[in-house]
């Protein structure tokens, strides 16, 4: 069968290099007189693309010859898009034509075939196709990769849709291009560095006459964003039958690659009309390049003369690639005498500027390409959102200082399908899908977060507890479809597992996150505490209670005391001074005293020895302040030294391995396996429980020396048994409780915002409430450890005092120094009577001694009055 099929592509081949077209540029081959050599094409010559090409090669070869005063000339066989004409076309340009070189076809099962029929009679192929594997290049010792690689137009695409805050995209290809398994694993990891991945990949062939039921099934799936890595006449048949179906209208999103995207120029009003909406990545050219826009003013007026009937004149990067392949065939060839390896090392040395670029190979490849445009299809035609490029992201232009961003708000606003400027969520709930099986554990260690009875009857299933009661306020905030709850009997891998196996469609409960079921299915963000700690049973405090006595006061309480005391003790010693005997003497004798009237204040008034008014007002404050301060003390000591105080019997997982202790955990959790695989515990000393009640009576039957618990889990145990145990050791920052679903669900991102908002409005903290609330502490009689009292207790106390001996103080200062005045001025006053009386008495006593006696004989009045004075 294959040997009438290649017949019959051998006769097709020979009426065609038969007809009429023979007479034509595509296919000459009549010699010219000088010619000093011919490149051998294969195009497709009706497609878009081969129309480009042709013209922009024969431009090529036109310009090198008058530029270097060259003859070489071009022979043009057509492909018919057919590898079997393609290899047909390559033989018959090297044995008949006597080609030193060729170039194209555009699609690598083309180029493969043709790279076959050169390597086999040395002859350079330049293929024009995006993307050549490597092994092929190392196979085909002759094939030249002519056109740079757009792989990384796929990091492109991942932008977009991270953009959108899509998570899982369907792919359509063409399952002809055998190229395509490089460029979609080169997709998958720029998804996947962006958190979304690839859902579906369809492939449909040009021969494929049902179309419909594929995009049929796409359309029952949830998610609604579509990248499409096609050639043109396969993906405009997609968009006519999606466009039928309803598929390019509102909620959907396609996203086209550079095949198909780059002829996007010659697109008329009708195929516009069926794309509106459709976002694309398109390779990019420099328009600013000189020589290129002398390239367009020239190609836009031969192919309008050439070409009328199509819609648009202007060349697309294959023009380009054809154009600088072609001028690199006849500089390579301009500079040898020989056909073969000579030619293909000189084609290896090429270093020239192209019009679309640097034109240099490395391993008989061009440079990737770095950069792309995205445009938007809108109205009649297109418009350029902007460019994205390697260095900068998504940007309005290239300029090194030009704002850029991952993501696409640095661009124009998009007009998605439907005319819409809202970005599409991309995925919808399927209204005619089966509910969802959600499995429910059924082993919780802690029936608080999940409990699954059945009911009187013994006919239904009943789900509670903490995780079902989240789970239903989530849906709140949440169009979600129909589901039923499943329980299932096994450890929690394997409940996660059974996402992966297809077998439940989500799993929620106590589930843990870890790395191991991180691989079978994605979590959403924790809803409870994160960690892992250890319980151990409690015992009496044997620590050094020399120092309780000072305990009940704070430092700083107990240095404001001294202080207050011997403040207040000052100001009574200053104003009692000059009135007791004892208050008097050297210094030392003072300090003495005033001190232990002050200590002596806090337990006996003493007012009948104290002769001041202000002294007893300053000793009455400081009295009723002492009292309170010394009745605080008693009773804080007291609570103190009643309340039995606890500590961990066990206070690292060190002491626990060094006696070689048992320790227990919850059965069916990842604990197990933390224990023996991090902390290395040894397996045989690990023991499982299934309820906390046995736990409770490993702990105190010393069957285990300590329980390690989640510390959700933690809490509830702890709730109940307040006295018996207490946590012990660090926080292992693992595990945390999730929901699971499927890798790439698209509503895992609205699921993670639904539980950001139930926890937002308080919903998730009254449920936990709840929950720890309904547990009810065995140990009723626990009193609370007292903390030592600060001066914060007793400010208003202390400035009570203070402000009370303060004033007294100031009050008996003033009255000191009025006294002190008054004093000085009797004694200034005594004394000038005293000096005044003396000078007096000492004239009196001249003037009568100077009297005759016998006068003063005869004045006995005289004589009495000097007695008397």
């Amino acid at each position: 069968m294959g040997n009438l099929l290649f017949l019959f592509s051998f006769l097709l081949f020979a009426l065609m290099v038969s007809g009429n077209h023979e007479t034509g540029r595509n296919a000459s081959a009549t010699m010219i007189v000088g010619e000093k050599g011919r490149i051998g094409a294969i195009v497709d010559v009706s497609s878009r693309i081969g129309k480009e090409e042709i013209l922009a090669m024969h431009m090529a070869i036109e310009d090198f010859n008058s530029l270097s005063n060259q003859n070489f000339s071009l022979v043009i066989r057509d492909s018919r898009n057919d590898p079997n004409l393609a290899a047909l076309a390559a033989k018959d340009l090297i044995t008949v034509q006597q080609v030193q070189a060729l170039i194209g076809p555009q699609t690598w099962e083309m180029a493969s075939v043709v790279a076959e029929v050169g390597n086999e009679n040395q002859i350079p192929v330049l293929a024009l196709a995006n993307e050549i594997p490597k092994w092929a290049t190392e196979r085909s010792k002759f094939l030249v990769q002519a056109s740079p690689s757009q792989l990384n137009q796929m990091r492109a695409i991942a932008g977009i849709v991270s953009s959108g805050d899509w998570h899982l995209v369907n792919v359509i290809y063409e399952d002809s291009d055998l190229s395509t398994n490089g460029v979609f694993l080169y997709l998958v990891h720029a998804l996947k560095d962006v958190g979304a991945e690839v859902g579906q990949f369809v492939g449909l062939s040009q021969f494929d006459s049902d179309l419909f039921s594929e995009l049929e099934k796409l359309r029952r799936g949830s998610s609604r964003i579509f990248v499409v890595h096609m050639s043109f006449k396969l993906a405009l048949r997609l968009f006519e039958i999606a466009n039928e179906m309803g598929m390019m209208g509102k909620d959907y999103v396609w996203i086209t690659t550079d095949s198909f995207t780059s002829l996007v120029h010659s697109f008329n009003v009708s195929i516009n009309s069926i794309l509106q909406g459709v976002v694309g990545v398109k390779s990019y050219i420099s328009e600013r390049n000189p020589p290129y826009h002398e390239f367009y003013l020239r190609f836009c007026q031969r192919f309008r003369l050439e070409h009328f009937d199509e819609h648009n004149n202007e060349p697309g990067v294959f023009a380009v690639q054809a154009y600088d392949a072609a001028k690199t065939a006849a500089l390579a060839m301009s500079e040898i005498q020989d056909k073969g390896n000579d030619l293909l090392d000189k084609i290896k040395l090429t270093d020239f500027q192209g019009l679309g670029g640097k034109i240099q190979f490395k391993d008989r490849k061009l440079a990737p390409a770095d950069t792309f445009q995205i445009i938007n299809v809108i109205g009649r035609s297109y418009r350029d959102l902007g460019f994205w490029s390697d260095k900068l992201g998504f940007s309005q232009d290239l300029q090194e200082n030009s704002s850029s961003s991952l993501l696409m708000k640095e661009l124009d606003n998009v007009f998605w399908p439907g005319g819409s400027l809202k970005t599409p969520r991309g995925w919808v709930v399927p209204t005619d899908s089966a509910p969802l099986r959600i499995g429910v554990p059924t082993n919780s260690m802690f029936k608080q977060y999940v409990r699954v009875e059945e009911d009187p009857t013994g006919n239904n299933l009943t789900f509670n507890g903490l995780a079902i009661d989240l789970f239903k306020a989530m849906l709140d905030y949440l169009p979600f479809a129909p589901h039923v709850f499943c329980p299932f009997n096994g450890t929690y891998n394997d409940l996660v597992k059974e996402i992966y196996l297809k077998n439940f469609d989500a799993a929620i409960g106590d589930i843990a996150i870890t790395t191991k079921r991180i691989g079978h299915a994605e979590f959403t963000h924790p809803y409870s505490e994160v960690g892992l700690v250890m319980i151990v049973p409690t015992r009496k405090d044997t620590s050094n209670k020399a120092l309780l006595f000072t305990k009940p006061f704070t430092v700083t309480m107990w240095i404001l005391i001294a202080v207050v005391t011997a403040y207040n003790g000052f100001v009574v010693w200053f104003i009692e001074r000059n009135h007791c005997p004892e208050h008097q003497g050297s210094m030392f004798d003072q300090a003495g005293a005033m001190l232990c009237s002050s200590f002596t204040t806090l337990f006996s008034l003493h007012g009948n020895r104290l002769h001041s008014n202000l002294s007893r007002m300053a000793m009455v404050a400081w009295l009723f302040t002492a009292l309170v301060i010394t009745q605080t003390y008693t009773a804080n000591l007291a609570s103190m030294l009643t309340v039995q105080k606890l500590e961990a019997s066990i206070s690292n997982i060190e002491t626990l391995q060094k006696i070689n202790a048992s320790v227990g955990n919850g059965k069916g959790t990842f604990v197990k396996t933390y224990l023996e695989e991090v902390l290395d515990f040894p397996a045989e000393s690990i023991k499982s429980y299934t309820t906390p009640n046995d736990l409770v009576d490993a702990l105190r039957n010393k069957e285990i020396a300590a329980a390690f618990l989640e510390v959700p889990f933690a809490k509830l145990f702890l709730a109940r048994f307040c006295k018996e145990f207490m946590i012990a050791g660090p926080t292992y920052l693992i595990g945390g409780f999730g929901f699971a679903f499927p890798r790439g669900y698209p509503l895992l991102r609205d699921v993670d915002k639904a539980l950001l908002k139930v926890s937002e409005s308080g919903k998730y903290r009254k449920l936990e409430e709840s929950m720890i609330g309904s547990e009810k502490c065995e140990d009723t009689d626990v009193k609370d450890e007292s903390s030592s009292l600060s001066p914060n207790s007793f400010f208003i106390l202390f400035v009570l005092s203070g402000g009370v001996s303060t004033i007294a103080l100031t009050l008996y200062t003033i009255s000191a120094h009025k006294s002190c005045v008054q004093q000085n001025a009797i004694w200034r006053l005594m004394l000038a009577v005293i000096k005044r009386w003396r000078n007096h008495n000492r004239g009196f006593s001249r003037r009568v001694s100077d009297l005759p006696q016998t006068e003063l004989k005869n004045c006995p009045k005289a004589t009495n009055l000097q007695i008397q004075v």
